[in-house]
């Protein structure tokens, strides 16, 4: 036990002497230069042969406030600078859009369709693998630092530059004739909505107008009624003031016939008649009270009583009938009436449409904007031809294709190694170590230790 003791910094079974591993892949470094060297041939013969492939970008950003400025001062369709951007971002990202452009202009595309694919199948592998659209990011304020980046990778002999900026002016057109398509149902709602003001206003007028002409036509019927009424009435009390008049005639003239006065005369001449016969002269008399129609004698009475007999109408006695008369004549026709009939052109009178009316030519005038010359965004940058592809990173894959390389051939000169060590011990049971061991195990370790004992 004692013995055991003085074994020297026995090492341990899970110890690994680093000095003579390090040795030992030293001596065997052409194993690892040619495994470097191999590989660094076949990543460059991959970064050669490979097919190359290119990036494209292109940059919107905000079009001027003067450019939209003709869309906006219309009342109808606000569209802001920003806005704008993100519509036709959203048109540079919509899938419909994409496809639409991807149909149409497939001699463009030979290269991304795959056998057996269909056109769509061929468009979902290009789309999900080949375009990317950065935003704007949402912190940053300010129209400055709104932009919009779409990229395109696309592999050698594909016109990548064409594709996009035709892509992205497809994507504006599109929006363009979107917003000309959402101008032109807004205005015509609004022209709707305002020919049906425009017709409400001209079916009341009408209502109005009939109503002004029955209000008219319904007065000079009352008044007719009434003057005729009027008429009526005198006439009869014409024909009674008539009857009343013979009736008095009729008994001043019994009375006349009763004191024997044939000629008109007074009361005093008639009670100086006995005195006054044979002689000559005139005579006047001056009397304040009303003298008895008998007075009058029987032949002025008589005269009067058969001319009221043989009167056809009274109208005549009575200036009022002629009145009546006038008025009825003047009733037969209404000129305001007729000349309410008569209107030709009737939206003249129409009251309170004159702001309608412009409206409607100002909208009429929109309905024929030109949205062609229409600039949403400024296209700050367009794609150009790339300098040189971004994959394959020749440089890069052959250093890595040397590094990996490298760590195959240490990774092939320690398995050699340590087959040549087990070899070894099979061989010779009593060999302890290798001298080019990878590790020290402890059964191994225990052999040595009862050795030196």
């Amino acid at each position: 036990m004692s013995s055991l003791s003085r074994i020297p910094n026995a090492p341990s079974s899970n110890e690994v002497d680093l000095l003579p591993l390090f040795l030992m892949v030293w001596q065997q470094k052409k194993i690892i230069l040619a495994t470097a060297a191999l590989f660094g041939l076949v990543a460059l013969g991959y970064a050669y042969l490979s097919t190359p492939e290119y990036q494209v970008s292109s940059v919107l950003r905000p079009a001027a406030i003067n450019e939209l400025d003709a869309l906006n001062r219309s009342g109808v369709y606000t569209l802001p600078p920003n806005e704008a951007l993100l519509k036709v971002g959203s048109s540079l990202e919509s899938y419909d859009n994409r496809l639409g452009f991807f149909r149409g202009n497939q001699e463009l595309f030979t290269q991304f369709k795959r056998p057996g694919h269909t056109l769509e199948q061929s468009f979902e592998d290009f789309n999900r693998n080949s375009l990317k659209l950065i935003f704007p990011d949402s912190n940053k304020q300010g129209s400055q630092s709104a932009a919009i980046s779409l990229e395109l990778t696309y592999p050698g002999g594909v016109d990548g530059v064409k594709i996009l900026n035709g892509f992205v002016d497809y994507a504006i057109d599109a929006e363009r004739k979107q917003i000309a398509a959402d101008l032109k149902v807004i205005v015509n709602n609004r022209l709707t909505e305002l020919k049906g003001k425009l017709d409400a206003a001209r079916s009341s007028y009408e209502i109005d107008k009939e109503a002004r002409i029955a209000a008219l036509n319904e007065a000079d019927s009352i008044k007719r009624a009434q003057l005729q009424d009027e008429l009526k009435a005198l006439r009869q009390q014409l024909k009674v003031v008539r009857t009343d008049r013979m009736a008095q005639l009729s008994e001043a003239i019994g009375i006349a016939r009763s004191l024997n006065i044939q000629k008109p005369t007074t009361p005093s001449a008639l009670g100086d008649s006995a005195n006054i016969r044979g002689s000559s002269g005139m005579r006047t008399e001056i009397n304040n009270q009303q003298i008895p129609l008998y007075f009058m004698g029987t032949e002025a009475l008589e005269a009067e009583r058969a001319a009221l007999q043989q009167r056809k109408t009274d109208d005549f006695t009575e200036g009022r009938v002629a009145q009546i008369a006038r008025e009825l004549q003047l009733l037969q026709s209404n000129r305001e009436v007729e000349a309410l009939k008569q209107r030709q052109n009737e939206d003249l009178f129409l009251s309170g449409v004159e702001p309608l009316r412009s409206e409607i030519v100002r909208l009429g005038d929109l309905s024929n904007l030109d949205s062609s010359n229409m600039k949403l965004v400024s296209i700050d940058r367009k794609a150009l031809e790339p300098m040189e592809p971004v994959k394959p990173r020749k440089a890069l894959i052959v250093l890595l294709g040397l590094l990996l390389g490298g760590i195959l051939g240490v990774l092939i000169v320690l398995v050699r190694n340590f087959l040549a060590v087990r070899e070894g011990q099979l061989k010779n049971p009593t060999a302890l170590r290798a001298p080019a061991s990878l590790t020290s195990t402890a059964s191994s370790g225990k052999d040595l230790q009862h050795e030196k004992i």
